[in-house]
């Protein structure tokens, strides 16, 4: 069984068409790429899959249930603003998602922390924009999940720390499990993925594993994306 699958799904905001017809599986054991301009319908796609909004038509199947309670158990989401409490400690933060989700693994939370040299007792608020997203995903990454779902995970990161979370994701998630990244620095994620979703004005227009695009093309995927969307 898919961990996800779309079928002909369409969202429309008013007069709007966000998706348009839109089918896709998200399988196992996978790293996939969302990418697409800004305003190609890539968050519209995250939030169907975590029950944040019902499509217009169609079908949006999380091991193949509509989503729901359920579903929030066997995903992980890195939403591209942070929801966490800026008044909360890092410690208070890791015992709050401890208590919520049955999969999260204290012990990993706490060792990822020290790599990253970020102490327990600080509250979120005294972090760098950069530093808060880096808990954020701490947090998303400590859970033993079907599948992570990561909008923008190294959006606010300088370069420098862009390969030390990507080396953390890559090391951290649940093999039997697939993420899913949205984001518009491909060059910076492409080494990591298997496959991609490109996605324009709503629509579908390639899925394909990342090694197919680079045997056929001889291209990479940056340029290739650049090449399909003229960037």
């Amino acid at each position: 069984m898919n961990l996800v699958t779309y079928h002909n799904v369409t969202k429309r905001y008013g007069s709007k068409t966000a998706l348009d017809q839109v089918s896709f599986q998200i399988t196992k054991g996978k790293i996939i790429g969302l990418l697409g301009p800004n305003g190609s319908g890539k968050s519209t796609i995250i939030k169907l899959m975590n029950g944040l909004i019902v499509p217009t038509s169609g079908e949006v199947l999380v091991h193949g249930e509509k989503p729901g309670i359920e579903s929030k158990k066997v995903i992980a989401y890195l939403p591209e603003r942070t929801y966490l409490n800026f008044d909360m400690t890092v410690k208070e933060l890791i015992t709050y998602f401890h208590d919520f989700y049955q999969d999260f693994d204290e012990e990993l939370a706490y060792q990822l922390l020290g790599k990253l040299k970020i102490e327990a007792k600080d509250k979120l608020k005294t972090m760098s924009k950069g530093t808060k997203e880096k808990v954020q995903l701490i947090l998303v990454m400590s859970r033993k999940a079907d599948l992570y779902v990561l909008d923008e995970p190294i959006g606010g990161v300088d370069p420098a720390g862009r390969d030390y979370i990507l080396d953390t994701i890559l090391k951290n998630f649940n093999k039997e499990g697939s993420i899913l990244i949205s984001t518009h620095l491909i060059a910076d994620v492409e080494r990591i993925l298997d496959e991609v979703i490109f996605i324009n004005q709503g629509k579908i227009v390639l899925q394909k594993s990342t090694d197919e695009i680079r045997n056929q093309e001889g291209k990479s995927i940056d340029e290739l994306f650049r090449e399909e969307f003229k960037c």
